[in-house]
């Protein structure tokens, strides 16, 4: 008897979520859909804890987006298919057509998905698995990507403190951490709270100097000194001029190779 076949599917926008799974159902039905990501960070996490066989990763996604996940994913789920899911046409005709990575354009047309399913079905039996290919073509996207058309990043934030409101510049920030219910603002100066969750937060930020560690966890940057990684794949951060350290998921390790 086969294996059944696992994928996840991360997109941002639930729309185009459901549609995919939807024609997935439709004309893939044994591949079983293991988890529906709504961003980057639950991506890593998915990939982390299913390995599945296929990842569909939609490029453009707030926080980490589907190359950050991608890149992540030659360490997280080595075995991992990945697929990218792309609105922008000519530009990423251009690059794909270049290499072996599969992509679909949204909408995604029934017949390209076919045609997806048929290599995708042929390279997991094989295990065929160029992650030189895939390492080669992100470093590609990345460099040419196009700017987000969204809103400015933050600036300024107001937080509580107590019973008292506090402008904080964003730039100041150290580090966001959250609860079931708030969000903590550490800064130099002390700590704050915020009752933004911290998946609409990090749609805000400036995704260059902003990066999610953890699922309650997003840093500053400017403010890391080092990381540390120990024998169980966990990293723990060190910031500049603070005594506390900062956990790092295992699922974010691979983002912060070069550290």
């Amino acid at each position: 008897m086969s294996r059944v076949l696992t994928c996840v599917i991360a997109e941002d926008e639930r729309l185009f979520r459901d549609a995919l799974a939807a024609l997935l159902d439709s004309e893939w039905p044994e591949l079983q859909i293991v988890a529906r990501c709504e961003d980057g960070g639950e991506a890593l996490e998915a990939l982390a804890e299913h390995t599945p066989d296929v990842a569909f990763l939609d490029i453009r996604m707030p926080g980490l987006n589907g190359l950050d996940v991608a890149a992540a994913c030659t360490e997280l789920s080595p075995d991992t298919q990945v697929v990218f899911v792309t609105a922008y046409n000519q530009y990423a005709i251009d690059a794909f057509e270049k290499g072996a990575i599969d992509y679909l354009l949204k909408p995604v047309e029934p017949a390209r998905l076919r045609a997806t399913i048929a290599r995708l079905q042929a390279r997991v039996g094989s295990g065929e698995r160029d992650t030189a290919a895939l390492a080669e073509l992100v470093k590609q996207l990345q460099q040419n990507l196009p700017a987000r058309t969204a809103a400015e990043p933050l600036v300024w934030i107001t937080a509580s403190t107590g019973k008292d409101s506090r402008l904080i510049l964003v730039d100041d920030v150290l580090y966001f951490q959250s609860d079931s219910k708030y969000t903590t603002v550490v800064t130099a100066e002390g700590e704050a709270l915020l009752r933004t969750p911290l998946r609409e937060l990090i749609a805000r930020l400036d995704e260059k100097q902003f990066k999610q560690i953890h699922r309650a966890t997003i840093v500053n940057l400017k403010a890391v000194a080092g990381i540390s990684r120990d024998e169980t794949g966990r990293g723990s951060m060190r910031l500049k001029g603070r005594p506390e350290t900062l956990t790092v998921s295992l699922s974010y390790m691979p983002l912060f190779k070069a550290m």
